[in-house]
């Protein structure tokens, strides 16, 4: 019902800037939540960064190890997502995974589900 799948990662050296996208597609009723995870291997999922939203207001929430450096945003209309990253380091090294928290469907519901994109890499290396 609901397809997620986020683009943008690659290899880049400290202290180098990249743009991770991503795009909730199907049939929706309504987002609430979009965000971004990662996950470095040998490590839990966390939480990077996500927005929340009703219907006039929205809120941002950034993972201490990233605050100042990376800064996300939402495009309601178009159901896309952005993580603008600078100032990368080794640590950032991860796969990155788009959340959509969601009611699928043409109608209202009380049925809110996760949804998960792949994937995409982030290399951050000297």
């Amino acid at each position: 019902q609901v397809q997620v799948m986020e683009s943008g990662g690659g290899s880049v050296q400290p202290g180098e800037s990249l743009t991770l996208s991503c795009a909730a597609s199907g049939r929706i009723f309504d987002i609430n939540v979009m965000g971004w995870y990662r996950q470095a291997p040998g490590k839990e999922r966390e939480l990077v960064a996500d927005v929340k939203s009703d219907f006039a207001n929205s809120w941002t929430n950034y993972a201490d190890s990233v605050k100042g450096r990376f800064t996300i945003s939402r495009d309601k209309a178009r159901n896309t997502l952005s993580l603008q990253m600078n100032n990368l380091k080794p640590e950032d090294t991860a796969v990155y995974y788009c959340y959509v928290h969601a009611v699928a469907g043409l109608v209202p519901s009380n049925e809110w589900s996760d949804y998960w994109g792949q994937g995409t890499q982030v290399t951050v290396s000297p």
